[in-house]
């Protein structure tokens, strides 16, 4: 399942920098919005890790979009994939409002590959 994550110990996070970055971590899972704390908050180390996480859930929405396309299968694969999606959004939302570092399944592992 999902697990949470906090900052390891010898590079602590100010509870003042969670604060500051908790409004773009929340929209940073909310579509194309994911841009705005990757653009806007670099430097807030909170913000940045919801943002990227918003931001490949972003592309796998686009790729969703192509899929459905195709009749029957793709039709199914992306209700799923909505659905899962839906999920891990209104998941990531809660953890940030709580100013948790949460690694989402699978998007949490594509996330931290992203370099900005």
């Amino acid at each position: 399942m999902a697990e949470e994550t906090k900052p390891a110990a010898d590079n602590p996070v100010p509870t003042g920098e969670i604060e500051e970055g908790k409004i773009f971590a929340v929209i940073g899972y909310i579509g194309i919005l994911c841009l705005l704390p990757l653009l806007l908050k670099k430097e807030n180390k909170f913000a940045l890790f919801h943002g990227k996480q918003g931001l490949v859930l972003f592309i796998a929405e686009i790729v969703t979009s192509v899929v459905v396309w195709v009749p029957i299968l793709g039709w199914i694969v992306a209700l799923l994939a909505s659905l899962a999606f839906i999920v891990l959004s209104v998941m990531g939302i809660l953890q940030a409002l709580s100013g948790n570092y949460w690694k989402a399944p699978v998007v949490g592992d594509l996330a931290e590959k992203i370099n900005l």
